[in-house]
Parts: structure tokens; sequence; C-alpha cells
């Protein structure tokens, strides 16, 4: 039986993110140079204050007048060069060669303790499962005695996607007096947020804390898993229509009188029943899974090479070689459209119903990097989202703002800012990697990041990842910190009790 979801006791706002911030909330000066520099693109990008030009097309149509015009900006050696050579190279020729020299795969800060392999995803979306477990084999790395290690991606990943259903199946319970075609109903079944792969840090934490872990040997991966969109596509269809189902039931019993509590209950009955169908499609395609309550044995070799087993549970495995520092760290955000120094979390968006919701502490980029610093200085890999596909070079492992030269072939330059590009729909946190190494310089100040990745050894430098201070500070968007590492006034901030709730449709509820 589910339980209703925890939600914040007090000082709770809902609101939709805009450039101001809300009443009775001061903005701080880091934000207002962000927002003037925001005004001065905008007074570059549109000079005109009183009405410019006459438009060639009255009516707003193209006309052979504009493209007319439009021929006149294109002339100039640089512009017949590209004309020339564009439509015979991939736009991703267009790299600064100087660039790729710069970001060598040096760095003067790393953690030690190496793990292996490198993992691969595949072809899924399961980055935050890959990163918080590529994350958490260091400890069980470091207690057992081990070389080589991978706890089990697909163990976790079953569970979410049983949780997810009964997650969208509450939900569509809970609202079934919203019309179909409501913003909110639609988009929870869409098929951006039904099932994905997707998730976040707080989400992989109800996962440990409620199914425990276990090595990747005792639950490997299928076919199913490794390439999930078959396995979604059937999940979502029959997830949808037991979504419908419970729907019509509720709204019948609503019609019939009947007492809420003995409604929930017959729903609720109904619910578990059709469940038993994603359960039984779940298990042919992925396996059945360890229960995080039921004993298997663990035989492993040491770095010596010595033989050892290991009996126990998902949840004592858990308990014995990872511990209790998930549940105690927590997400620190750059989200430049809402203010500093407040708390926020995401409605709608979990995996486990009643489980620990999805919680930021919206922060400045130099709290973000010094914490990174400090965490690596003591030997302790980041888990981080990031916007991945921008400015990447999958072949060479390099994330740079100045990777591409675009300025120059097409006479362009690319001016929204990190606030703008969210707000838009340009960017937002599409992948999860951890950080196992920065390069400082001689005042302490990060210059790039060594990157451990999870889409095997034939992307980047045999798995790892470079990136540089400025690309962090563009395109990353969150760092999950244990309590002792992070800021004492965001720390302070977490254990209060106010959280402003986005949209369930916001950009920061995309999931890595």
């Amino acid at each position: 039986m589910g339980a209703t979801p925890s939600k914040p006791t007090t000082s709770t706002t809902f609101r939709t993110p805009a450039a101001s911030p809300p009443a009775g909330v001061t903005r701080d000066s880091s934000q207002d140079a962000a927002f003037d520099e925001k005004r001065a693109y905008l007074d570059r990008a549109h000079p005109c204050t009183s009405p410019c030009s006459k438009p060639k097309s009255a009516n707003g149509s193209l006309t052979l007048d504009n493209i007319s015009a439009w021929e006149s900006t294109a002339s100039g050696p640089v512009h017949t060069l590209a004309r020339t050579m564009m439509p015979h190279s991939p736009i991703t020729s267009l790299q600064r060669r100087q660039v790729l020299i710069d970001d060598i795969h040096v760095y003067n800060t790393d953690i030690q303790f190496k793990t292996s392999p490198i993992a691969n995803q595949r072809e899924t979306g399961r980055c935050w499962l890959f990163a918080s477990t590529n994350v958490l084999r260091y400890s069980v790395m470091r207690r057992a005695g081990l070389s080589e290690f991978q706890l089990s991606q697909p163990y976790l990943f079953f569970y979410d996607k049983l949780n997810k259903a009964n997650y969208y199946l509450e939900l569509m319970m809970e609202h079934s007096d919203l019309p179909l075609n409501s913003r909110l109903i639609s988009h929870l079944s869409s098929a951006a947020a039904l099932l994905t792969d997707g998730g976040q840090w707080d989400m992989a934490v109800n996962l440990f804390e409620n199914y425990g872990c276990v090595p990747h040997v005792v639950f490997t991966e299928t076919v199913h898993s490794i390439d999930s969109a078959p396995l979604n596509s059937l999940l979502q269809k029959k997830v949808r229509e037991h979504g419908m189902i419970l729907r019509k039931l509720s709204q019948q019993l609503r019609a019939q009188n009947i007492a809420e509590d003995e409604q929930l209950t017959t729903l609720r009955s109904k619910k578990e029943a059709l469940m038993a169908e994603t359960y039984r499609m779940m298990t042919a395609m992925l396996g059945v899974p360890p229960k995080p309550d039921v004993s298997f044995d663990w035989n492993y070799y040491d770095k010596d090479n010595k033989p050892h087993t290991w009996t126990g549970t998902p949840l004592e495995f858990y308990a014995t070689f990872i511990g209790k520092q998930p549940s105690e760290s927590f997400s620190m955000i750059n989200d430049q459209r809402n203010p500093y120094s407040k708390v926020y979390t995401v409605d709608k968006l979990g995996n486990i119903w009643g489980g620990r919701p999805v919680t930021y502490v919206n922060t400045d980029m130099e709290n973000m990097k010094m914490t990174v610093v400090k965490m690596l200085q003591a030997g302790e890999p980041v888990f981080f989202g990031c916007d991945v596909l921008q400015q990447e070079d999958k072949k060479l492992g390099v994330l740079d703002v100045d990777l591409y030269d675009y300025d120059t072939p097409f006479g362009i330059s690319l001016n929204l800012t990190k606030a703008e590009r969210v707000a838009i729909g340009e960017s937002s946190m599409t992948h999860a990697m951890v950080i196992t190494g920065v390069h400082l310089d001689d005042n302490g100040r990060p210059l790039k990041y060594r990157l451990e990745n999870a889409w095997g050894l034939d992307i980047g430098l045999k798995g790892w990842f470079c990136m540089t201070d400025a690309w962090f500070e563009e395109y990353a968007f969150q760092i999950v910190v244990p309590k002792s590492f992070a800021p004492k006034e965001l720390v302070k901030l977490l254990d209060g009790e106010e959280r402003i709730v986005l949209p369930a449709w916001d950009p920061m509820g995309a999931l890595a």
C-alpha cells in the first residue's frame, strides 16, 4: 500500500520561475550582475528603441526582397570559403586546434584511488544510476580491498521502473478529476516523463534506502537493460492503459458518493492487480531481481588475489560496504533563473511513492567550484549533472566552451546567458558523471576537471573526459555533496522547512 508523498509542512510557495524574484525576496549582487548582463545583451541585439526601418514584408511572410537583402550580408572571402567548404564538411570539423592542444588530460589534484573498469550504460538513459553507483563503488572497493568492481545498475533499474509505474498510477488516481488535456496530466503521461530511464540523486537514494544494492555479478544486464527503448515503449502503453482504467474507476466511485477512504482502498486494490501485469512484463525482459531482504552469496577475489565469500541481503550489503553517506548528501545547484540561497523541489517528481523528494539548494558557481575542489582534495569523488551535448567532442572526451568556431564561417555569435538557455529550452540537465580530478592554478583556482563517464572505453580518453572550468560555469547545474563538505549556511537552509515548489514541467525537473 502506497502512502501520500512527503510534502513540506510550512512556508511552501508554488510558482513558475521568472526573471524577477518573488515579493519579499532580495536578489543578491551576483544575480543583479547576471541580469544586468542580460539587459546589455538585449540592448546590443535589439538596439532599436524606436521603430526601425520599414520592413520589406508588410504582412510578415517572407518575400524575395527579404532573400536579396539577406544575401547581401553574406559577401566577402570568409563567407565564400564557408560556402565552398561547409557543404562537404560536418559542423564538428569547426574545432579550434589550439583548444584541443590545451585540453590535455593532466591534473595536479586527482583521487589516488582508481576505480575499474570504466562502465557503459549502452543504449539507455541510466547515467544517473551509473554515476551514483560509480561514486559508491569507491567505498565498496576500499572496504573489500578490491582492484576491480561494479555495482549492479540493472538491479536498481528494475526497482526504479517498477516504482515509477506505481508512482504514475498513484498520481492518476489522485488527479482523476483533472481533464486528460490538462497540462499536468499531459506532462505526466508524456514519453518524456512516463517511465523514462532518467533520474536524480534523491531518487537513487530512495532506491538504496529501500532496496540496498548488489554486486554486478549478482544481477547482470539483459538485452532490454542495455537497450531500453523497446522495454520503455511497451511499458508505457500498458501503464497508460492502467492509468485510464483507474481514472474511470475513480470517477465512478465519486459519482456513487462512496466515502473517500473506501474509494482509495478500492482504487489501490485495483492498482495492485493491474501492476501484476507490469511486474510480469518486467521480469520477462529484465529477469527476477534479488529481494532486498533475502540473502545472497558474493564470491570474489581481493586485490591480492585471495578468495572471499560474503553472505547477506542487498540491504545488509549497502549498510556494510557503503553506510549512511548517500542519505546525508544533497544536491547543490546553479539555477540562475531563480534566487540563490533558497531550497527548491519539483512538484510530482519522484520514483518511490512516499519517498525522499527531489530537493535542490540553489547557490552561485563559486560555492559549487570550491566545494568540488574541497571534496577532491579529501579524496572524495563528486556526482554532478550537466548538459553534456553542448560544446563536446565525444571521441576526444573534451568539454570546452571554445571548442567550436561558429563565429567565423557563419558570421554569428551565440549570446544567450545560462539563465536564458534554460528558460527557452536550449539547455537543461541531460547527463550525470563523476568528477575525480581537478587541475588548479598557482592560486588554487580550478582550470579543468577530470570526469569519469559511463559510455565505455571507446568514448573519450579510454572513457575519461576533460571539462574546462569555463564549460563547468556554463553547462554544469548540479553537484552532490555530503553535508560535512558543504558550506554551513547551505546546510542550515536544507535543514529548515521552507521549500519553493517548481511546477512538474520546470526545466529543473529534467532527469539526467
